[in-house]
């Protein structure tokens, strides 16, 4: 089989599917290639981070709809977080930015109510993006109920990529 066809064959089976899953590889290449951009015009590292996690979290979904028996209790949930912490815990050295976070409820410093916590930006930023991932086809679902159950072209992937970004923009300029 030549070159040229081993590369249409899953081009065509994408693009003459009738169903488009919420987490697909097309959702895993454009968390991807969204993280890459990020990188390459030098961003914040808490933004690389959220679209890290959410790459990581989208790989999850995507291995976890392969595997169609269930095998162990919690399968598709052990199966994301197990693309999470193997994706975002070796990165984490190449995005080391620690951070004081100074909570102050009441009485005196050093009391458990008052301390300074030290943060990983990165890591903090990659799990909101991992949990917005998680949260999108339960989104998807109820927009699909308020529209009287129409979909829109691609709506999964949409509403993923369009929340990461708007996302990605508050923390790069609110940091």
């Amino acid at each position: 089989m030549s070159y040229k066809r081993l590369i249409a064959v899953p081009v065509l089976v994408t693009l003459l599917s009738r169903q488009v899953l919420a987490h697909c590889p097309l959702c895993t290449i454009g968390a991807a290639a969204a993280a890459g951009g990020a990188v390459w015009l030098g961003v914040s590292k808490a933004v690389v981070g959220l679209f890290l996690g959410a790459f990581a979290a989208s790989l999850g979904w995507w291995v976890s709809r392969l595997i169609k028996k269930k095998y162990i209790p919690f399968q598709r949930t052990l199966l994301i977080a197990f693309s999470f912490i193997t994706t975002i815990i070796p990165l984490t050295p190449l995005f080391k930015s620690i951070y004081p976070l100074y909570i102050s409820i009441g009485g005196d410093y050093g009391s458990l109510l008052n301390r300074t916590y030290l943060i990983n930006p990165f890591v903090v930023t990659s799990i909101l993006g991992a949990l917005l991932v998680s949260m999108t086809p339960w989104m998807s679902s109820r927009i699909t109920i308020w529209r009287e159950g129409k979909t829109i072209p691609f709506q999964g992937v949409t509403l993923t990529l369009l929340l990461l970004v708007v996302l990605g923009v508050v923390i790069q300029f609110a940091g």
